[in-house]
């Protein structure tokens, strides 16, 4: 979600500058690419790149790509394969073993359904959506980013004759929670969709306003996530300590009501206040949140669990006390990576060990339903 909130503030600046911009969306990957379907790039007229679709190595060869298209004013999918030892001849030296399929499209301010509006009909939103892309590698129908699908309304315009079709994989993904690569047959050609799942941003609740807090709420923000701080001190939780921060000074009963928890909710317990975290705690696990963390030794979580009378195998199975993945953190700072770590593994139920031992490839691939 940075990514698309960066590029949606750089399409903003570049409209107001009366600059010309082309989106590069990755469409499709075979094989190993640094990025994965659904990265996106923005390139505007006088050159300057926002987000990313390579680890660096295309963006140059990608800048003449998206000048050709706004140029010519139309959607174009150029393929790099980079399986080829000659890959020399994109002007590139890629090395990742992989074909990657890139989709650019022209922006059209006047166009109230372009890739951008549709980008910005989720910034912000806390619920998950698909984003349907339309492209071919067989032909010049490339229809681009066409709608985004919530659980309550549309926005763009589908091909009518496929809509059906369409929708019915939208539902799919909906309820999978994974993208997928589908075809379909329009006007006698065979085209590609990419049914892209989004997920919105993770949300953290920090309980805790102290020194300790400010690295976590910072790198936090730096990766796109919504961070709350709450904490019972006036003179601790303030937007002067927390710039990027939603800033509450509340008790423990009074804060819950005010928490939107959903599947990407992560509360930590940080506040150094034995009662307010023990208060906070007993009421977290009454609820779904998936990530609870707690600061500080195990036997101080057991301890807490013990007062609430809730020292269950479940209990304790479920809250991350000591919270942090163990990487030899010291410094308050060290120890804010290993907590967003943790809560990203946790979140995207991946298993954080070392990527030299997965034998798997890296990311998890789009599923095709050709």
């Amino acid at each position: 979600m940075k990514e698309i909130n960066d590029i949606i503030v750089a399409y903003q600046l570049a409209r107001k500058a009366g600059q010309r911009s082309a989106l590069a969306t990755v469409v499709r990957v075979e094989g190993s690419s640094y990025r994965r379907p659904g990265a996106r790039m923005l390139i505007t007229e006088d050159g300057l790149l926002t987000g990313a679709i390579s680890g660096g190595c295309l963006e140059g060869d990608a800048l003449k790509k998206a000048l050709s298209a706004i140029h010519q004013q139309e959607n174009r999918l150029v393929t790099y394969d980079t399986t080829d030892e000659d890959d020399a001849k994109f002007g590139v030296q890629l090395g990742c073993n992989g074909i990657v399929h890139i989709l650019f499209e022209p922006i059209d301010g006047l166009d109230e359904n372009n890739p951008i509006k549709i980008l910005e009909s989720i910034n912000g939103e806390r619920e998950n959506a698909v984003i349907i892309t339309l492209f071919s590698l067989e032909s010049k129908t490339h229809l681009g980013t066409r709608s985004i699908i919530k659980s309550e309304n549309r926005l763009g315009n589908l091909p009518t004759s496929i809509t059906s079709e369409i929708l019915a994989d939208v539902q799919q993904v909906l309820d999978s929670e994974e993208s997928e690569l589908k075809n379909y047959k329009f006007e006698n050609e065979l085209i590609d969709g990419f049914i892209e799942f989004i997920k919105p941003p993770i949300a953290l609740v920090i309980a805790g306003a102290g020194n300790d807090a400010q690295p976590l709420a910072t790198i936090a923000h730096l990766l796109g996530w919504q961070v709350t701080i709450a904490d019972g001190r006036p003179t601790h939780a303030t937007r002067q300590r927390f710039p990027n921060a939603k800033t509450l000074v509340t008790k423990p009963a009074q804060l819950l009501p005010q928490l939107n928890i959903d599947a990407q909710t992560a509360i930590v317990l940080i506040t150094h206040n034995y009662n307010y975290d023990t208060e906070f705690l007993g009421l977290l696990l009454q609820t779904d949140v998936p990530y609870i963390g707690a600061l500080g030794p195990k036997k101080k979580l057991l301890r807490m669990l013990d007062k609430l009378d809730m020292n269950t195998e479940a209990n304790r199975s479920r809250v991350y006390g000591p919270v942090g993945l163990d990487i030899g953190a010291e410094t308050a700072e060290e120890i804010a990576i290993s907590i967003i770590a943790e809560i990203k593994s946790s979140l995207s139920r991946a298993t954080a060990s070392s990527l030299k031992e997965k034998n798997q490839p890296i990311h998890v691939h789009t599923k095709s339903m050709s």
